[in-house]
């Protein structure tokens, strides 16, 4: 089954053009990766799925909904979910509290076993639970970012970058957690990352977006193959 269906979206920033006609989609229980060079678009049309920017033209739907123009929380509430670029945790709050904000859109009865498996697949943040969510470390920062993503228990997960500015090992954990929910849980996934390497190496399948189109597709291990993605992402094809 088909959850996210892009179609043909044109979205604009005032009189620039961000994304250039995108068809993009992902079935459920896949993990999709959408790779590309800083300023592509990637982000773009992550925030366009939530509707800012608007789509000026084509189509969203989740789960065959067309969700082109509802509001974000209402795409919230219909089991979407994002773990934007740049964390944006909330920093004065504690871990916990964070963790509570993420689950506000969720069955008040579900929040102890939602907790309990947040705090398994990211065992630091359970060490961490009183700690303010701006004196933890980046990768810290981001578990808690993709944790709190969990507690709104989404069916598809949309996440920005999460390896950004991480160390190598941390990018591996995390990326490591995301196989694990995917293939355990069944979790469907949505990821535009820079790391081509590891994003390709995870990903069923994979889209290029260069200057706000999709100019490749194809299953990971394909488009990591390829010279042209070799070349463009790969430190020179090394």
């Amino acid at each position: 089954m088909t959850m996210l269906s892009i179609a043909g979206v044109h979205s604009f920033y005032g009189n620039i053009e961000a994304l250039r006609g995108v068809d993009l989609d992902v079935q459920q229980g896949e993990i999709v990766t959408l790779i590309g060079a800083n300023g592509a678009g990637k982000s773009t049309l992550l925030m366009t799925v939530f509707g800012n920017p608007r789509a000026a033209v084509g189509s969203v739907r989740f789960e065959g909904q067309n969700i082109t123009t509802m509001l974000a929380h209402d795409i919230v509430r219909l089991g979407i979910a994002q773990s934007p670029e740049g964390r944006r945790i909330f920093p004065r709050m504690t871990v916990m509290e964070n963790l509570q904000m993420g689950a506000t859109v969720a069955p008040l009865e579900h929040f102890d076993d939602d907790l309990d498996r947040v705090f398994t697949l990211f065992p630091i943040l359970k060490a961490r639970q009183q700690q303010r969510g701006g004196t933890l470390s980046g990768g810290e920062q981001q578990m808690l970012a993709i944790a709190r993503a969990l507690m709104s228990r989404p069916r598809l997960l949309l996440l920005d970058e999460p390896s950004l500015g991480l160390a190598p090992l941390i990018v591996k954990q995390i990326f490591a957690v995301l196989k694990d929910i995917n293939k355990q849980e069944g979790m469907t996934i949505f990821l535009v990352e820079q790391n081509a390497f590891h994003a390709l190496k995870l990903a069923d399948r994979g889209y290029v977006m260069v200057n706000g189109r999709i100019t490749l597709s194809g299953g990971g291990e394909e488009l990591l193959a390829m010279p042209e993605v070799r070349a463009a992402y790969l430190e020179g094809g090394h």
